[in-house]
């Protein structure tokens, strides 16, 4: 009896190994970073493009005279950019070189990610301070939060790899309640 308890359990546990291997290989498949899908890849460049905007305007907002809630809100939104674009970056290296610290972008590199039309923006919003600063970077904030908006809902109706999926979830979460704050500091600053 005991014996035949001892050969249950050895083929129990034969076969979780197995089943864990054959779940562990399959999971290598999907977060291969060579095997990012058309659709990752388009959903991943875009959304760094329009995120590194946001985090170049932000950094800019940090640094200003602002006031307490745009100020507040220019620190959460460089803090979840450098977060969102360590996390897309992340997914298209090996899982071995993953990090528990966000390996944070240097404005030079997020200079690099902007377009001309991104570039003329940081330029301007450089230049100006107080109130009207303060107005035209939350315009340009629920701007790009708006465009973010779109290419996450665009990926969710085409995506398949499901870690990439789940992330692009909690962006639309976190973008859709940047825009209500966005739009009560628009009413704020009147």
């Amino acid at each position: 009896m005991h014996r035949r308890q001892m050969l249950s359990s050895a083929i129990a546990i034969s076969a979780v190994l197995v089943a864990g291997s054959a779940f562990a290989q399959e999971t290598a498949k999907t977060t291969d970073p060579e095997k990012m899908g058309e659709a990752e890849t388009k959903h991943s460049m875009m959304t760094m493009k329009v995120g590194a905007l946001s985090l170049a305007t932000s950094r800019i907002a940090a640094k200003k005279e602002t006031g307490p809630k745009v100020a507040e809100f220019a620190m959460f939104e460089v803090a979840e950019q450098e977060t969102i674009a360590d996390i897309l970056k992340s997914m298209k290296m090996d899982e071995s070189a993953a990090k528990g610290e966000v390996a944070k972008p240097t404005d030079a590199e997020v200079m690099e990610m902007l377009d001309a039309e991104g570039r003329q923006m940081v330029e301007k919003l450089d230049k100006l301070s107080g109130k009207e600063f303060s107005t035209m970077y939350v315009t340009a904030q629920t701007e790009g939060h708006q465009k973010l908006l779109a290419i996450q809902e665009d990926y969710l109706k085409v995506g398949k790899n499901r870690e990439h999926l789940n992330v692009t979830k909690l962006a639309r979460g976190q973008i859709k309640e940047h825009l209500k704050l966005l739009a009560d500091l628009k009413t704020e600053l009147g």
